[in-house]
């Protein structure tokens, strides 16, 4: 099936040329930030998080979210989700890889992510993190290649694979929950230190993920000439509605918490958001951009008329992808740091070098999702006979 990666039109190989040049980019930058150390970043010792870490725990997200193509397909035989299933699935590994490289690149000596399994602590958060993030990549390749391999063939995926898939939901809450809980677990960061941030993040990660696969849906029907289908798109739809919903409501949540309450921890933090504190304003107009694309979204995924159709619908996902990027990444986690626990304030603001590794990983992300939609769409329309196995 590899071989199909290495076929395809001249569209096809100036995108992947045009990603592999981005990832070329980003590793020299990276070479360079090696070389020179973190200093180079916009981090500091009161904000040791950044924009790497503000794409890992989006990216957690995304990577979680395929559960939503994954429980409708295997546990309630939902037949409409049958095209869905694997590429949810890719976007899972795609996304997955991408968490454990912008974790690479955050740390001075990336060899050291070596010592959480040398040197296991249990009673840390952090190995926990690395251990459901590394096992969710294992059970999503895992699952593609037997289930995908079996559908090439027209056959049923063998019997010990369903308990892997059924193991695979939990799996994919947790990974996310673990994420919120190294967040939540810090006392001295009044922001992340609430009960809700878990179902925050379940929230955000079933609106951003399921919107980024409905866009990859579209892209494909438009480019690739291959249609999972209006009504399974629709339906997708529905489910980032709803997830949207109870994401903006959560937001709401701790507004009124933090407002109502009056105490100056809490405020000051989402002060520094929306309005900005003590003259630094860094991230105002990004969070009130947030604001708008998530409102605005969810307005239109409330409208049926517009929910169905899908020029809007596409419209309405780039707004909740780009919204939960922004409230969900920066936001969430630079927030956190500023003011620091002795109320002084030092923004943060990423620099070049981060950008473009960033940017160098997002596109390594896209050239596995590009290699193996490639690879379904070629297997799938070269025999129209195959039905995904069940």
């Amino acid at each position: 099936m590899l071989e199909k990666v290495l076929i395809g039109s001249k569209r096809y190989w100036g995108w992947v040329l045009f990603l592999l040049a981005m990832i070329g980019v980003g590793f020299l930058a990276y070479l360079y930030q090696y070389f020179n150390g973190l200093g180079v970043t916009g981090m500091s010792r009161d904000v040791p998080w950044g924009l790497y870490i503000a794409q890992f725990t989006f990216l957690v997200g995304v990577a979680a979210s395929a559960v939503m193509v994954v429980i409708p397909y295997y546990l309630h035989d939902f037949k409409l989700f049958s095209k869905l299933a694997v590429l949810g699935e890719f976007v899972a590994v795609a996304a997955v890889t991408m968490c454990i490289t912008f974790i690479l690149v955050d740390m001075g000596q990336p060899t050291r992510v070596t010592n959480v399994f040398l040197h296991p602590t249990p009673n840390s958060l952090m190995f926990w993190d690395t251990v459901v993030c590394f096992g969710y990549l294992i059970l999503n390749v895992i699952i593609t290649f037997v289930t995908f391999g079996a559908e090439r063939k027209s056959v049923a995926p063998p019997s010990w694979i369903k308990p892997v898939i059924y193991l695979s939901i939990p799996w994919a809450i947790s990974i996310h929950t673990v994420t919120a809980f190294l967040y939540a677990g810090l006392a001295a960061r009044p922001f992340w230190m609430t009960a809700i941030l878990a179902p925050r993040f379940l929230a955000s990660a079933f609106a951003a993920g399921p919107s980024l696969l409905i866009l990859l849906c579209l892209i494909l029907r438009r480019f690739a000439d291959y249609d999972v289908g209006e009504v399974a798109i629709r339906k997708l739809g529905v489910i980032v509605t709803y997830a949207m919903a109870a994401n903006v409501f959560f937001i709401a949540l701790e507004l009124f918490t933090a407002i109502y309450s009056g105490i100056p921890a809490h405020m000051e933090h989402f002060e520094y958001m929306y309005f900005g504190l003590h003259g630094h304003n860094f991230l105002v107009p990004w969070m009130w951009l947030s604001a708008l694309l998530s409102v605005g979204s969810l307005l239109v995924l409330l409208t049926p008329s517009l929910r169905n159709n899908l020029k809007w619908l596409g419209t309405a996902c780039v707004m909740v992808f780009f919204g939960l990027w922004i409230e969900k990444g920066m936001g969430l986690v630079i927030t956190g740091f500023v003011p620091n626990p002795l109320e002084e304030v030092t923004e943060y603001v990423p620099s070049g070098v981060e950008i473009m590794i960033a940017l160098g990983i997002w596109s390594l992300g896209f050239l596995i999702i590009t290699g193996l939609y490639k690879i379904a769409v070629s297997v799938r329309k070269a025999d129209p006979t195959i039905s995904p196995a069940h």
